[in-house]
């Protein structure tokens, strides 16, 4: 579906509250000049009958010399000009004179307004009677109710047609302000689509509008986090690629070799270094698949307490066979604490699993890795510490800061920040300096320190 115009949107709305109000308005307005015209009308009889009771001696002409209404130019039939009829009254109720076109009505005693049809057929008339203040004369004003009607009706329309000019008006007047007012947004809207990614570019705040600084910003710590992200993937992307090729070149090497004439001691040895650089490979592509795991999980699944010890014992015990395989000691100090952090266990454990398998895979035979836990304050802390070991040097991928960390702490830097925690090289505390056979101190220390809920 092709995407709507906020600014026709805005407008439909502007115009359908308008067109809602200004029907009320003329609504209340037709029906405000009709009442209005009704009682100007009854104003106009009652007036008419007040001055004739303070007339005395006076007679009406006969009808075929009466003066009729004056046609006036600009003036319809009943633009204020009524044709009124009269009739008077002795107190024995005979007709004394009467004028006007109105048929003779019936005398009644009664005084005030009355709608009367009289005449042949009969005709509607508004009349209004009143007795003189000796109560020897009776007057009754009429006037033909339809020609009253027609007043009202012209009346409430001359009062409500300038809403009908008007709407149209007030219509592109609204339209050409709501189009002027959201020129900022159509030009932010322009520089926003103008931005290019690859570049780093910033959306510049140039828009003297509050609510825009706040757009700005928030679409500027978008780019900025877009940038990092893309940052640590080509750091990572780099990584990769620096773990693989030196195994991948290795196998190629050896494939190569084994095309040619070797000895068994040779081929064996070839076939050695094949095998281990191809289970380094794989080693490195599942780190990559636990590092996309750890970004899946956080989608996935819920945290819950992670009791630290139980999960350390487990991690240690799951990789006691590699220690042994190569040489190396594995042990678990838990401290004095035994904490529960809220988090993904498999995710935490996943992070422990990387430490370990670094300090294991990248230290020298007779080097021991240790396990320790602890707590300080309100965090509770996971930390693997290696030491010992001949003295040939060893490429040691863990030392260094967050930005030249290997594959595996990369993988656990992730972890950590997914639980608003932290990774730090520490040197370790003295309580944890115990005396271990062939080890005078810890050579490093990376610790996982997490906020805790509970100490047992």
């Amino acid at each position: 579906m092709k995407p709507g115009s906020l600014q026709r949107r805005l407008l439909a709305w502007v115009m359908g509250a308008l067109l809602v109000v200004w029907g009320s308005f003329v609504v209340v307005a037709y029906q405000t000049g009709i009442h209005e015209a009704d009682e100007l009308t009854d104003g106009h009889l009652a007036s008419a009958a007040a001055l004739l009771l303070n007339v005395r001696g006076a007679q009406f002409v006969d009808a075929g010399q009466s003066v009729g209404q004056v046609e006036l130019s600009g003036l319809k039939s009943h633009d204020y000009q009524q044709s009124l009829s009269v009739a008077i009254w002795n107190a024995q109720g005979q007709l004394l004179t009467k004028s006007g076109e109105a048929p003779e009505p019936a005398f009644s005693p009664k005084e005030g307004f009355v709608d009367l049809k009289i005449g042949t057929p009969p005709r509607e008339w508004r009349s209004f009677s009143r007795w003189s203040p000796a109560h020897d004369r009776k007057v009754m004003v009429l006037l033909d109710l339809q020609e009253r009607n027609d007043l009202a009706s012209d009346i409430a329309e001359q009062v409500s047609e300038p809403g009908f000019w008007l709407l149209p008006v007030v219509a592109l007047a609204l339209g050409l302000a709501i189009r002027r007012g959201l020129r900022p947004l159509h030009q932010l809207s322009v520089d926003v689509a103008a931005l290019d990614d690859d570049r780093g570019a910033r959306l510049v705040a140039r828009h003297p509008l509050r609510e825009f600084d706040a757009v700005t910003r928030a679409i500027n710590g978008l780019l900025d986090s877009q940038q990092l992200a893309l940052e640590r993937e080509r750091l990572l992307a780099s990584e990769v690629a620096h773990e693989l090729r030196t195994p991948l070149t290795s196998i190629a090497l050896q494939a190569k070799a084994m095309r040619t004439d070797l000895t068994v001691d040779e081929r064996a040895q070839a076939l050695q270094r094949l095998e281990k650089d191809a289970l380094q490979a794989g080693h490195v592509l599942t780190q990559l698949l636990s590092l996309a795991r750890a970004s899946r999980t956080e989608l996935e699944r819920q945290a819950e307490p992670v009791a630290l010890r139980a999960l350390a014992e487990q991690v240690v015990a799951d990789h006691a066979q590699l220690a042994w395989e190569g040489k190396r000691t594995l042990g678990l100090q838990p401290g004095d604490a035994d904490a529960t952090v809220h988090g993904h266990p498999v995710l935490i454990e996943l992070a422990l699993r990387n430490l370990v398998e670094n300090a294991l895979q990248h230290t020298p035979p007779g080097t021991v890795v240790e396990v320790q836990l602890g707590s300080d304050g309100d965090h509770a802390w996971l930390q693997v510490c290696d030491g010992g070991g001949d003295p040939e040097p060893v490429v040691d991928q863990r030392r260094g800061d967050a930005r030249g960390l290997g594959l595996g702490l990369r993988i656990v830097q992730r972890v950590v920040e997914i639980h608003d925690g932290t990774v730090v090289r520490v040197d370790p505390p003295p309580s944890l300096t115990r005396p271990l056979p062939g080890l005078s101190a810890w050579r490093s220390c990376y610790r996982l320190r997490f906020a805790a809920i509970e100490h047992a």
